[in-house]
């Protein structure tokens, strides 16, 4: 007999918990109907409630996916609560990918309705002929702000809840029962699903919601600018309720710097997270309009290594610390975190401290991660034996949605695809992704690294660098750059920036002045674009490095 009581772990307590204990609390949205949407979660909940009696009458049961083509707002917050509680899986579907790969996992899936703000109506329109087993369209929105469109069996958001009562009776569910499905950007191959469940979404709650996380509590208002179609937003949409935080979503503004400036200054945000393209918008706004955002005390980055230049201008101008995190879809999403608080850095050197306030940080307490080499070795924890990196854990993928194929090994390990080191303090430092790596003379070269100098350049906005092909070495890396509006710098100029600051075998044998780089559906820059586009690329400049150890 269990000694302990065995409540299972489930995104409906979240929801029971903030209502009684957090109910006051309030939900800020900016949507395209609303300007600025204020309600609590009390208001939320009871609205969730509507909705779900509108999602049985639609014919929808345990097991259904619904698809969702939506911004961060009140409504999307509802549909993921709503749905995922009813035992059905709430599907968030990243409309940045190509049609293609849309009508793709939409039919991969099997969405039943989706749910989709008027921003996204012309894609579906092009696409719903192709997408037979949608029974219908619901609009994020209200009647008075309903467009014309040509998809069939159209209903309004507003006027679905709006006819159902406020009471309705939560099934009891198993914690493995699946909640949310969230697909890979698909860079290579048809994007995958990876299925989360109640359970592993609960635990990545816990585990992000730590002193050695986010460290969301009640007294905290937070901005995540990481769009909640992608890996479920960074749980935040969940951990904030579990926690009593504020919340303010921003809509498709996320990417506009002048309104989340205003909206961390109007709703004094204290915590906000994105990936290091939105956080850069947002401070050349700052930057030009000489804003300090004076309630921001910390900022989550992941996506993408962070730029020093952005660790540099949010603690100097903002005195807000900047916390790296790594993770991906198939982790649910999040496996470690830099708190980079000050007692973390004692006794270290400013620089010495900024180095560790860069990686991206120890293990959530749940996952376990091993460094290995090309012969599946385990590597030490010294900080420079770089290698694979694999993990385990109760929010790690088993296998992908509808595929058969089980993406561990026979030991539980899932390779993550990502290439780093951790140190003897338990820092992780991911350096580069496999396929991105580059091996000059037989020796590797960190991408990120090179990249994340050229952005230290005050006159460099967005930095790439890639290997390629090479008469000598087998590869070289090649920089690609895009500049200020105003800057008179030269490739050589920049080329000459890194000089003393890495090994001279590791300096870009060309650089490249580019007018914008190619990123994919989730922000990231896109080097399988850029090695296709710079294929055959002659050398120039000083194609031949100077020492190469």
């Amino acid at each position: 007999m269990n000694p302990m009581q065995d409540s299972q772990l489930s995104i409906t307590a979240v929801m029971h918990y903030a209502e009684r204990l957090f109910g006051d609390q309030e939900i800020v949205s900016v949507t395209h109907d609303i300007p600025r949407h204020r309600y609590t979660y009390r208001d939320a909940f009871q609205r969730v409630r509507r909705l779900a009696n509108a999602l049985e009458k639609l014919g929808n049961g345990p097991g259904d996916v619904l698809g969702t083509l939506a911004w961060n707002d009140y409504r999307h917050f509802e549909l993921y609560y709503a749905i995922s509680c009813s035992g059905m899986i709430c599907h968030t579907i990243n409309p940045r990918l190509f049609p293609e790969q849309i009508e793709y996992i939409i039919n991969h899936a099997a969405d039943r309705w989706l749910f989709v703000d008027p921003d996204f109506i012309p894609l579906l329109e092009s696409l719903q002929s192709r997408l037979p087993a949608v029974k219908g369209y619901v609009v994020l929105t209200d009647a008075a702000h309903m467009p014309e469109t040509t998809l069939r069996n159209v209903i309004c958001y507003e006027t679905l809840v709006g006819a159902e009562s406020d009471r309705f009776v939560w099934p009891e569910l198993a914690e493995t029962t699946p909640s949310a499905l969230c697909y890979t950007s698909g860079t290579t191959g048809n994007p995958k699903g990876v299925l989360y469940t109640h359970r592993s979404t609960i635990l990545q709650c816990y585990a992000t919601s730590t002193p050695n996380a986010f460290a969301v509590s009640a007294s905290d208002t937070v901005m995540p600018l990481v769009p909640m179609f992608h890996a479920n937003g960074w749980s935040l949409v969940y951990s904030c309720p579990m926690n009593g935080a504020k919340l303010v979503l921003a809509g498709g503004k996320a990417g506009d710097g002048e309104i989340v400036a205003e909206l961390i200054a109007s709703e004094t945000v204290t915590f906000t997270a994105g990936v290091p393209t939105v956080l850069g918008a947002l401070l050349r706004h700052t930057r030009e309009n000489e804003i300090t955002l004076e309630s921001l005390e910390r900022v989550g980055v992941g996506g993408a290594a962070c730029p020093a230049a952005i660790y540099d201008e949010f603690k100097s101008r903002h005195g807000a610390r900047v916390q790296q995190g790594w993770g991906m879809t198939e982790l649910n999403p999040i496996a470690s975190y830099n708190a980079a608080t000050p007692q973390q850095t004692a006794g270290l050197s400013a620089e010495e401290a900024k180095t560790r306030a860069l990686k991206q940080g120890r293990l959530l307490f749940g996952i376990d991660l091993k460094v290995v080499d090309d012969n599946n070795q385990e590597l030490p924890w010294d900080g420079r034996s770089a290698g694979s990196i694999k993990v385990r854990g109760p929010w790690v993928i088993q296998q992908y949605f509808r595929h058969e194929q089980s993406t561990t090994d026979d030991d539980g390990w899932f390779d993550t695809g990502d290439i780093g080191t951790m140190d003897q303090c338990g820092y992780l430092q991911i350096t580069d992704r496999s396929k991105d790596v580059i091996k000059s003379g037989g020796e590797w070269i960190s991408s990120i690294e090179l990249e994340n100098l050229a952005m230290s350049h005050l006159d460099v906005l967005e930095a790439a660098v890639i290997g390629l092909s090479h008469p000598t070495w087998t590869e070289r890396p090649l920089l690609l750059v895009v500049l200020n509006d105003d800057s008179t710098l030269t490739s050589g100029q920049l080329l000459a920036w890194f000089e003393g600051k890495v090994a001279k075998w590791w300096i870009p044998s060309d650089c490249v002045i580019v007018e914008s780089l190619p990123h994919t559906a989730t922000g990231k820059l896109s080097k399988k674009d850029l090695r296709d586009a710079f294929r055959g690329y002659t050398w120039g400049m000083q194609s031949e490095p100077e020492e190469t150890s």
